[in-house]
């Protein structure tokens, strides 16, 4: 017997094509977890208390500690 035919089949992997908004609009999810994580106010500040209320709220409901 040779070396070929103790090799196990080989199973073709199908590939995913992802479209390039696809990866774009998680790019962009990706930022808006950031700044969410990260604003202490320093970022938002000059767009007023509403915008940092917003991410603050939402900081809490993601379980992220910010006091």
């Amino acid at each position: 017997m040779t070396s070929a035919q103790h090799n196990p089949t080989r199973v073709a992997v199908p590939r995913i094509a992802v479209p390039a908004w696809a990866w774009a609009l998680a790019m962009l999810a990706l930022f808006a977890l950031y700044l969410v994580a990260q604003d202490n106010g320093a970022v938002l500040a000059s767009a007023g208390d509403v915008a940092h209320e917003f991410f603050h709220d939402a900081r809490h409901s993601l379980g992220m500690p910010c006091h």
